[in-house]
């Protein structure tokens, strides 16, 4: 087996998008996002997790009680991150179906119970010329956490977003210019 240190990556940087439900995704890891879709901001250290969850149904055998089929009954995908910008995207993100309105200079927010709230969302990853994009069709914001107001630490808003399948069960895609996602030997030194 040969080792490839030049194919070890670290998410440096990147950023997160949502853009209506419907909006054309881009198809490539560095092409500009779509018009409609807004960046949101700066998101905390922990940066974006992906999670990919499976529920199963065990099937055992009556001679031994012992399993013998595992049975995938469901299964999941997600993206969870924090917010630390406040802006208008954000904040009608975290109080799904709620609106600001801005009124000569004013703005409100009258916090609706959640409603259904599909949209596109994405996130680039990037780590020095080697990028990664992630574009989830339809996805949803299905959890947030507290909202603290504390002294010395950003408001924060963090969001779990649950990716929906298509037709053809597809939740997410992933777009990469790294070379190492090609398959190709590692170089010898």
């Amino acid at each position: 087996m040969a080792l490839n240190a030049d194919a070890v990556r670290v998410a440096l940087t990147g950023a997160a998008y949502a853009a209506p439900k419907g909006t054309t995704p881009p198809t490539d890891a560095t092409s500009a996002w779509p018009a409609g879709a807004v960046d949101l901001g700066w998101i905390s250290d922990d940066g974006i997790t992906e999670s990919n969850s499976a529920d199963t149904a065990e099937i055992k055998a009556w001679q031994s009680g012992q399993t013998v089929r595992k049975v995938v009954s469901g299964s999941e995908v997600s993206f969870k991150f924090t917010c630390i910008e406040t802006s208008k995207s954000v904040l009608e993100l975290y109080h799904r179906g709620s609106k600001v309105v801005t009124t000569s200079g004013k703005s409100v927010l009258a916090i609706k119970a959640p409603g259904a709230d599909r949209r596109l969302f994405g996130f680039d990853v990037v780590d020095g010329n080697s990028h990664i994009r992630i574009v989830v069709p339809v996805g949803e914001v299905t959890e947030v956490g507290d909202i603290t107001y504390k002294s010395a630490e950003a408001i924060a808003y963090e969001l779990t977003i649950t990716a929906y399948p298509a037709a053809d069960g597809t939740v997410a895609y992933k777009y990469s210019d790294d070379p190492a996602w090609t398959g190709a030997a590692p170089p010898t030194p």
